[in-house]
């Protein structure tokens, strides 16, 4: 069987952070490190300060530290088994990795020829942990979630909502918020005084059920426009990637896409749909998806972008 053909994502979540990472570092002549550029990067001068104090220059495990461009950084350090030094720049900070033959010394000094993009990649863990804390959902009656590109007010109304647990679009009924913009309002069959963990999941399995159903629209809409079968949906909630198909015709879609508009879930199954015609990237895999999507690019744009998951 084909391996998966896969579409990347880029959730804004802590748990799915992204780690920014240098490759293994060979000691002596051999060192290779990647991505730095083929010339080693300069470290700044502690007056260029790259890293703000609100980058994670603290790892909550670290074990040792070092100055970098006036920086002092606390980093998580433990030995194994492999062959080189290897660096990862992660959403709690700095973790590095050696061999256990290697000395401290050519372990300070691999970090210290690597400093500013170490420095670079904590500023930019440091907003990107920002980001996520101001757009966390408060799990709670009145809360905010996407929802088709828009956004539902949440009601625990145990009396309105039949089945205990369950969950109702309620679109006659909304709150000024804002600007004085009504929104539509998702009914949880929950009490008052349900807890936060509670409410995300019935929000999620809500999310879950209307992912399905309108995936399966949209993937029957768009396999007779293609001409290709598919044999298989199912639901993913992979970490790393909005959607992947293999050659036998199984499409698996990350429930998370509901949060999107419609016309972004189009992209993202026509995307998979189209690896059932060339299982690649290719120009001609391209030329399937503008057959039916001639301005996917716009449609593409919204999963460039961080998304509050609320897990």
């Amino acid at each position: 069987m084909t391996a998966f053909e896969q579409l990347a994502l880029g959730f804004y979540d802590e748990a799915a952070a992204p780690a920014s990472t240098v490759q293994p570092c060979a000691p002596a002549a051999q060192r290779s490190v990647t991505p730095a550029p083929a010339t080693p990067s300069p470290v700044p001068s502690p007056a260029t300060r790259v890293a703000p104090p609100s980058a994670p220059l603290d790892h909550p495990q670290a074990s040792r530290d070092i100055l970098l461009a006036g920086q002092r950084v606390r980093y998580a350090f433990r030995r194994g088994k492999r062959r080189t030094i290897g660096f990862v720049v992660g959403p709690e900070g700095l973790s590095v990795s050696a061999p256990r033959w290697v000395g401290l010394g050519e372990v300070e000094a691999a970090l210290l020829e690597k400093g500013a993009w170490i420095l670079r990649k904590l500023q930019e863990q440091g907003e990107r942990n920002r980001r996520l804390q101001s757009a966390r959902i408060d799990w709670a009656d009145g809360a905010t979630v996407p929802y088709l590109g828009r956004s539902l007010r949440l009601v625990l109304d145990a009396v309105r909502v039949p089945a205990p647990g369950g969950a109702m679009m309620d679109m006659a009924l909304g709150q000024a918020l804002d600007e004085g913009q009504a929104l539509p309002v998702l009914r949880l069959g929950l009490p008052a005084d349900a807890q936060p963990e509670r409410i995300r999941d019935v929000v999620h399995s809500w999310w879950q059920r209307q992912a399905k159903r309108l995936f399966e629209e949209r993937c029957a809409l768009y396999a007779q426009q293609l001409g290709v079968k598919v044999s298989r949906l199912s639901l993913s909630s992979a970490q790393t990637r909005w959607g992947s198909a293999t050659a036998d015709g199984s499409v698996r879609l990350n429930w998370r896409l509901i949060q999107f508009p419609v016309s972004t879930i189009d992209y993202v199954v026509v995307h998979e749909l189209a690896h059932l015609r060339e299982m690649n990237h290719s120009a001609a895999f391209w030329d399937v998806v503008r057959s039916v999507l001639p301005a996917f690019e716009a449609a593409q744009a919204p999963l460039k972008q961080p998304v509050p998951l609320g897990d």
